[in-house]
């Protein structure tokens, strides 16, 4: 038995692989051209090595570190060769993710002592913050919590009503005052609904493009103190939504958000459409916020919770 079946259905871990497959195909396919004919990891390999952690959107600075990692491997001990690099490289980034507050949980699980428990998403607009509310609302139903969406984005045309319908896919409780309203006043009067109505979670969106990235970042926090006033101690999660199929734009959002609003956790969207899915491994070294949920397909149900083992796994297996 591998060790990720203890958390991973074969179905999910099928979904992962199957996420993954195009990210996989690109990095291996570089790799193994980069090692061939070769038998030891010289510095022609590991400078080859470092363009396939850059194209594959790992980023410059985490890609530095796992060549000084691997260099550091190769140097203690003189008989690594190319036939072990997939092991070392496999082996280094999950110390990598393990440093970086990545934990490996294994359901979406609620804080037992918290009713509601208050999530507030960010993210801007196009990174699938919407669908990622819903398939996150279906896993609690599931669950039989009960679940409140907070129509947040009173900004963006029909922003309510995607989430409304949503609601209604899902079958939990929807709060909303209606376009170009306030969007601080829906997050404070959704907090209150969640607490009246005996709900164990409410997911609050927020708008995800303003005139300026001053103005947007402004809003997100009037947001945020406004559900601290409506309920102390929330939120309880502050959760960014990015793209993978952006790559390393996804990481300059990840930026400023990061130093804007408090994020407390990551969920990676759309990485069954991208060879870009390297930035995971970027984003969790550079940020050290914990990636908590990847998507790996449009279904209701192919939101996952990020295993770094699985993950990682699926990357190299062959």
């Amino acid at each position: 038995m591998s060790f990720f079946n203890k958390f991973f259905s074969k179905e999910k871990k099928e979904d992962l692989d199957k996420g993954l497959e195009k990210t996989k195909q690109s990095f291996f396919g570089k790799l193994t051209k980069a090692v061939a004919g070769k038998t030891t990891v010289d510095d022609e390999v590991l400078d080859e090595l470092e363009a396939i952690l850059i194209s594959s959107d790992v980023g410059l600075e985490t890609t530095i570190k796992i060549i000084e990692r691997i260099e550091a491997r190769v140097a203690r001990d003189k008989y690594l060769g190319t036939a072990e690099l997939n092991e070392i490289l496999r082996d280094e980034i999950v110390q990598l993710l393990a440093e970086n507050n990545t934990t490996d949980i294994d359901d979406f699980s609620l804080p037992s002592n918290q009713k509601p428990c208050i999530i507030m998403v960010v993210g801007v607009n196009g990174v699938g913050k919407t669908t990622t509310i819903g398939k996150l609302a279906h896993q609690y139903k599931q669950q039989g919590k009960r679940v409140v969406m907070g129509a947040g984005d009173t900004f963006r045309a029909a922003a309510v009503d995607q989430l409304k319908i949503w609601s209604e896919r899902v079958g939990c409780d929807f709060y909303s005052k209606g376009m170009n309203t306030d969007p601080a006043a829906v997050a404070y009067e959704t907090v209150q609904f969640a607490m009246d109505n005996n709900c164990d979670v409410a997911i609050i969106d927020t708008a995800g493009r303003l005139h300026t990235k001053i103005n947007l970042m402004k809003e997100l926090g009037k947001i945020k103190r406004s559900i601290s006033k409506s309920l102390d101690g929330a939120p309880h999660e502050v959760l960014l939504v990015l793209d993978a199929t952006t790559g390393q734009n996804a990481i300059e959002q990840a930026r400023h958000f990061t130093d804007a609003t408090e994020v407390s956790a990551l969920a990676l969207t759309k990485l069954d459409g991208t060879a870009k899915g390297g930035v995971a491994i970027g984003i969790s070294d550079q940020f050290k916020v914990p990636i908590k949920y990847i998507g790996v397909g449009e279904a209701i149900d192919k939101l996952q919770v990020f295993n770094k083992r699985a993950f990682v796994d699926s990357l190299f297996q062959q």
